[in-house]
């Protein structure tokens, strides 16, 4: 088959992240559109929505020359960013708990101002919005991502690629993402990829640096994933592992299929929707979820 990104199967962390977990889940965010929008739908939680404005404040920082990078305070940022999220619209249930996370997002910030580490250095900037590759040019599969921060080391002429975390818990060996961060880089612009970490922006004042992942192994693991879900696309074949019953990835995202829940507002080309409390329980999402 001729390639032709308009027909391709797209994949990239969240989607595969979805898929792994369920496909079901995988089908409503990743192909399902609402009929009266025309878009697909996100569910939004606190968690969500502290990930999504902590990151749009960052990464802005990435096109501000490095010696005025931090004239103006990230705090003051975060309230103009979070006025999107503020109230139904960041999945808020009141004040309280919206507070809460505004906080937990200040908290974050002048741990960044006060610990500026790499982001006081040259970033290298993707020309593409979307970094993306052809996994597979014959089967017409392709591997995308948004990557945080490249930090742009002179000494090796390389590249430092580095992945904000607002989550409380830590990524485990099994994760996917800087794999195919790496292998997105690597592909996309010419430098090496000299080194790769995670900033847990909650609890440490400096990216913890992590063994950089075999590209050769992580882009055969990554084309059978993407094989399994075009075959499963083809198919149209997305079953919960847990049969009629449901899972808790798939089962909110039913109720929202079904007309159940609110519409609140729209992030990146998505429908955004809150349920009741009492119907979802919340996972803490990891902070690409609203990248694609």
């Amino acid at each position: 088959m001729a390639k032709d990104k308009y027909s391709a199967v797209w994949i990239s962390h969240t989607s595969i992240n979805d898929f792994l977990q369920c496909p079901r889940a995988y089908f409503l965010k990743n192909i399902f559109k609402d009929r009266s929008s025309g878009n697909k739908i996100q569910i939004i939680s606190p968690s969500l929505a502290l990930g999504s404005a902590v990151h749009e404040v960052l990464e802005s920082l990435s096109t501000v020359p490095t010696e005025i990078r931090f004239e103006e305070s990230l705090v003051l940022k975060l309230d103009q960013v979070w006025e999107k999220l503020s109230g139904k619209k960041g999945g808020f249930k009141d004040l309280d708990e919206e507070h809460k996370y505004k906080e937990r997002g200040k908290a974050m910030l002048r741990r960044v101002m006060d610990h500026p580490g790499p982001l006081l250095n040259l970033a290298v900037k993707i020309k593409e919005s979307l970094p993306y590759f052809w996994l597979s040019e014959e089967e017409n599969i392709i591997l995308c991502g948004k990557i945080d921060w490249l930090e742009y080391l002179k000494e090796a002429d390389g590249i430092h690629i580095i992945d904000f975390k607002t989550s409380k818990k830590e990524e485990t060996g099994e994760s996917l993402q800087l794999p195919i961060y790496h292998l997105l880089v690597a592909r996309c612009q010419k430098r090496p990829v000299a080194k790769a970490s995670y900033w847990y922006l909650d609890f440490s004042d400096l990216p913890k640096e992590k063994d950089l992942p075999d590209v050769t192994k992580a882009e055969t693991k990554l084309l059978d994933i993407g094989r399994k879900i075009k075959l499963a696309r083809k198919l149209e074949r997305f079953e919960c592992p847990n049969g009629k019953s449901g899972c808790i990835h798939c089962l909110p995202l039913e109720s929202v299929a079904r007309g159940e829940g609110e519409k609140v507002g729209e992030m990146g080309h998505r429908d955004t929707y809150i349920l009741e409390k009492e119907s979802i329980q919340e996972i803490d999402d990891t902070e690409d979820s609203f990248i694609i």
